[in-house]
């Protein structure tokens, strides 16, 4: 397990700065999720993960093709998570448009090298705007969402046939849950007593269209998780104790779902202005680009960034 210098709040907000000069730069990015997602990210591959070291190349490769018999020397991203090793754990990024906020956090932990974000969503790269299998830090291709959860607790329960120890987690946005797989996989969890996966869900209560309850009501999650099966507890996503704690409870039998209750905002407090839509920020001016680059750039205690000559 690569042993970080940094702590876990360092990489937090190195992932928000990072965050906010790539989208400065090219006019425009996930600035909400790196807000809301931030210490979820940096705990799992600061802390809570066991992952061995990269196998692939700081910088990315371009994208080789997909598997077949004439490419047999095909990868996934997940090989920046190391290697697959029966005592180490997986990690599953559930949400494919978190991908830069993911990225960033490759970088802030070491794991990738900074030009690898210089490569984002270029033609001919790996690192997509919308994580798929060969992107850096993936292993499926979650762009259907929902599906996240459903392939960790496959993944798991093989491993528990085989004996392996090393632990299957889930990232995942609480967007999701409007997706009727979500809840079939944690049925199927509770069923077969598939204990060794454990998912953290970002509750940032946002999704593409707007805030969630504008486009479909959900209701109560934890006590739905509950029902279906899953042991749920709840924690504040910027407060890495409660997050610590969360994951130390017991649930013998059953998936544990670490339910983050975010902001989509923390941090970059300008982006309030534009609640609920806030899936992807593209600023609408110059003006009000140069406006958000000082606001936000006070907010995060960082100069602002130099974007002449960018997109």
């Amino acid at each position: 397990m690569l042993q970080n210098e940094k702590t876990t709040e360092d990489i937090a907000l190195g992932i928000r700065r990072r965050v906010f000069e790539h989208a400065m730069r090219n006019n425009g990015g996930y600035l909400s999720q790196a807000c809301s997602a931030a210490e979820q990210l940096a705990w799992l591959y600061n802390e809570e993960l066991n992952l061995g070291a990269p196998t692939l190349p700081m910088i990315p490769k371009p994208f080789e093709g997909v598997p077949s018999a004439d490419n047999t020397d095909y990868h996934t991203g997940a090989g920046y998570n190391g290697p697959f090793e029966p005592d180490l754990d997986r990690l599953f990024i559930a949400p494919a448009h978190y991908a830069l906020v993911a990225y960033a956090t490759l970088i802030e932990v070491g794991r990738m090298a900074p030009e690898g974000l210089e490569m984002f969503n270029k033609d001919g790269s790996s690192v997509e705007m919308i994580g798929a299998e060969h992107s850096p830090g993936m292993e499926v291709h979650n762009g259907t969402l929902g599906i996240g959860l459903s392939t960790a607790a496959g993944l798991a329960w093989g491993r528990k046939q085989r004996g392996e120890t090393g632990k299957v987690w889930v990232y995942m946005s609480d967007g999701e849950v409007q997706e009727g797989q979500t809840w079939e996989a944690i049925q199927c969890c509770a069923h077969h007593k598939i204990d060794n996966v454990k998912a953290i869900m970002d509750v940032n209560r946002q999704q593409c269209d707007g805030a969630m309850n504008s486009v479909m009501e959900v209701g109560d999650i934890a006590t739905k998780m509950e029902n279906f099966g899953a042991k749920v507890v709840w924690a504040d996503a910027h407060n890495l104790d409660e997050i610590r704690e969360a994951a130390r409870t017991p649930h013998r039998g059953k998936p544990l779902i670490i339910l983050a209750n975010s902001s989509p905002y923390r941090g970059m407090p300008t982006l309030m202005e534009r609640f609920p839509r806030l899936h992807y920020v593209r600023f609408k001016s110059e003006n009000e680009r140069a406006r958000y680059n000082k606001e936000i750039a006070k907010s995060l205690k960082v100069d602002p960034v130099d974007y002449e000559g960018a997109h």
